[in-house]
């Protein structure tokens, strides 16, 4: 393996032992959500065209506010920066844009955070993409329980294998 690989590896791969891993996982009022437009039979066409999570994300006039009105009910007081609003199955692998089932304030700092999910959501949808991962088993594992996912898919052969760069990643 080559120098930059291995360092990609041994920058982004940490094992996700969360102490109080409920603490790491979205509230019970976030199951998930996921696009019904999308399904097994026309990835190829939607989420794994180039461009699809893009085009399909809201615009930040929706989702800013839409952030600030659960940072104030939620964390208030606390620094909008310090959260990612986050969609629990990632708009990439066919999560629902803007479906208040799936979207949660996710911490930015500490274990299991939103960057670790923003990996997840990467190599799933690659995975997804390469059909070695069916759709619903990725939107399943990642809604249920995102840090054993994690744990399942976010291998360091997974994280070499697909290039993923810690510095471009784009938040969910």
């Amino acid at each position: 393996m080559c120098d930059a690989v291995a360092g990609i590896s041994r920058v982004i791969h940490f094992p996700l032992l969360v102490a109080n891993r409920a603490a790491r996982l979205p509230p019970p009022e976030t199951p998930g959500a996921i696009d019904p437009a999308v399904g097994q039979d026309n990835i190829d066409d939607t989420i794994c065209r180039p461009g699809y999570a893009h085009a399909a994300r809201p615009a930040y006039s929706i989702t800013g506010p839409l952030k600030r009105h659960m940072m104030d009910a939620q964390h208030p007081g606390e620094a909008m920066a310090a959260y990612e609003l986050d969609h629990l199955i990632p708009i990439s692998i066919g999560g629902a844009p803007l479906d208040a089932r799936d979207l949660w304030l996710q911490p930015r700092g500490g274990q299991a955070n939103a960057g670790d999910k923003n990996v997840l959501a990467y190599v799933l949808w690659r995975l997804v993409c390469t059909h070695q991962v069916p759709l619903r088993t990725a939107q399943h594992e990642i809604s249920h329980d995102w840090t054993r996912a994690y744990q399942l898919y976010a291998t360091p052969e997974n994280i070499a294998k697909y290039h993923f760069r810690h510095d471009e990643q784009a938040p969910d």
